[in-house]
């Protein structure tokens, strides 16, 4: 099938299959499609809405035309979509390296930011982590630390073919959510955060169909692609080649609701600063919201079977300072498996 195919099915309203979506991605991996081919391609999904086959084949494409990455077994992933636009600190980061505190190898998969002030990799260099390594580096980073950046970019050269069609449309395309999908490590376990209500259930069935053990995708009905403390959150749990949905009220667990302002973040500087609080053993609504996150990806490694034993496991990794210990070899490793010798950031 040719990109002008697909394009014309799509606006006569049929979805593409599965291996018509990946044979249409391979195109624009491998630089075939003209930036008009692929503006149209994006806007045609986006008017009818994308299907869950279409989106497992879009992933699959990108999984190939991907820089591989070996991982260790049982690792996980906690990149999230954003797009939620709430300037909260980076909540997801901080439960990556709660969780490799736990003794849960972290294949940490994500980007600069794009609709908030600070992305995973806006943190991280901050915190003097140098972002910017490749397949051995990341992979030695796992190894030693027990937590390694996956930058986008760096592991994604194909997505460079969509850059400036994505550009000129300025508008949100399917290419918004199928980073977190598309981990080059091709983890069978995730954590995984939406923005919008209507991602989770589309995103928990692709991730089935891709294979995955165990994962969790949820958001806050507050708006945060994140579990919250504000209120309930929604999450649907792949476990058993089943899926589920439960509302999670952070109540529930022994935490006290947050108000929105108490998760706030802001430049990298200071979001790099909070985690670092947060770490080091400071107590409130932030420690909490990391707890809650980072219980979900501890119950998506398996390593807890509910969440009040996921939410023990993870205030260990924080009061012992296992989290803390790992950043301190995530920052070290990084720099020296750096080809220049040394790190990018400026620590926080």
């Amino acid at each position: 099938m040719t990109l002008t195919e697909a394009i014309e099915q799509l606006l006569q309203g049929t979805a593409l299959n599965r291996e018509q979506a990946r044979t249409v991605m391979d195109q624009v991996m491998a630089g075939e499609a003209t930036s008009a081919q692929i503006a149209g391609l994006l806007i045609a999904l986006r008017a009818r809405g994308e299907t869950v086959e279409e989106m497992t084949g879009f992933v699959e494409s990108m999984r190939a035309h991907a820089t591989p990455l070996e991982v260790p077994p049982g690792s996980i992933d906690t990149c999230g979509t954003g797009g939620d636009r709430a300037g909260t600190f980076n909540i997801s980061t901080a439960a990556a390296l709660v969780a490799a505190g736990a003794g849960i190898p972290v294949a940490k998969h994500g980007n600069r930011a794009a609709s908030s002030r600070c992305g995973s990799a806006d943190v991280l260099e901050a915190l003097g982590v140098d972002i910017t390594l490749d397949a051995d580096g990341v992979r030695r980073c796992i190894e030693v630390a027990g937590m390694g950046f996956c930058f986008a970019p760096t592991f994604h050269p194909a997505m460079r073919h969509a850059g400036p069609a994505r550009r000129e449309l300025a508008v949100r395309t399917v290419f918004n959510v199928l980073g977190p999908l598309a981990n080059p490590g091709r983890v069978k376990k995730q954590a995984l955060g939406v923005g919008a209500p209507s991602l989770a259930p589309l995103m928990i069935r692709v991730l089935k169909d891709l294979g995955h053990e165990r994962a969790l995708v949820f958001y806050g009905e507050d708006g945060l692609d994140e579990l919250t403390t504000t209120g309930p959150s929604r999450v649907f749990q792949l476990r058993n080649g089943k899926i589920d949905d439960l509302e999670l009220d952070p109540r529930d667990l022994g935490l006290g609701r947050a108000r929105p302002d108490e998760l706030k973040g802001g430049t990298p500087a200071e979001n790099a600063a909070l985690l670092r609080q947060v770490l080091n053993g400071d107590t409130g609504p932030r420690r909490d919201v990391v707890l809650l996150n980072a219980a979900a990806a501890i119950l998506a490694a398996g390593r807890a079977e509910d969440w009040p034993q996921a939410m023990d496991v993870a205030r260990e990794s924080l009061d012992s300072g296992r989290a803390a210990q790992v950043l301190s070899r995530l920052i070290e490793t990084s720099r020296t498996a750096s080809p220049s010798g040394g790190g990018q950031g400026g620590g926080a």
